[in-house]
């Protein structure tokens, strides 16, 4: 029987109620409760907006966008929203859906951490962006009632020292890869917690390239 929290019906087809059991068997309350908010922010900002967005690869997108920080889906050498977008794609796959559908929820999980694009593209990519924003930083905090908040977070709690503890699961999830991070905002997740990590520097990269002017 399908929940509905703050007004937001969560999605009871197979292939939604099966992601969600990988989810939870994979993933700590931290990052499953996370990912679950990340669907309602969603959803929410999408009604707000008047975006139509299918709420399946919406829940899809939300669910796997940090299954990349987890060591049974964690590469050695990619970034992590990649290694997520594959897990999501494989999964949609094994499911039959669609290759456009596929696309949607795979470009949504390698861009969440992308800013100023997303917003910008089709309904399920800009909304799991919004909804991350939403849970990470604030971002249109104040656009969702009081009342929807407390109801999804009733639901979904944010523990009491969540802000610190998702910064240590991001660094958990990259420290092994540092150079993922070049170009990303989770270069600011190693400065703050390795002391020995050393941000890549673009204008370097240029003038130190193998052309001679």
């Amino acid at each position: 029987m399908s929940e509905t929290i703050a007004g937001v019906r969560v999605p009871d087809s197979a292939i939604a109620r099966a992601a969600t059991q990988l989810v939870r068997d994979t993933e700590d309350d931290l990052f499953y409760h996370h990912s679950r908010r990340v669907f309602f922010w969603g959803a929410l900002a999408g009604a707000r907006r008047g975006l139509r967005s299918d709420h399946e690869l919406l829940y899809l997108g939300a669910m796997f966008h940090d299954m990349g920080l987890t060591p049974r889906h964690a590469s050695p050498d990619l970034r992590f929203e990649v290694d997520g977008a594959n897990v999501a794609r494989d999964f949609m796959k094994n499911h039959g859906m669609s290759e456009r559908d596929i696309e949607d929820v795979w470009t949504a999980i390698a861009l969440h951490t992308t800013p100023g694009i997303p917003e910008h593209m089709r309904p399920t990519i800009a909304l799991v962006t919004a909804g991350v924003e939403m849970d990470v930083l604030g971002i249109a905090y104040q656009d969702f009632s009081r009342e929807q908040r407390d109801h999804v977070c009733a639901h979904h709690p944010r523990e009491a020292n969540f802000k610190e503890n998702i910064i240590d699961h991001f660094a958990r999830g990259i420290a092994s890869k540092p150079l993922t991070t070049f170009g990303n905002v989770k270069a600011d997740v190693l400065a703050l917690k390795d002391m020995g990590y050393v941000r890549q520097n673009f204008c370097s990269m240029i003038l130190g390239s193998a052309w001679p002017t």
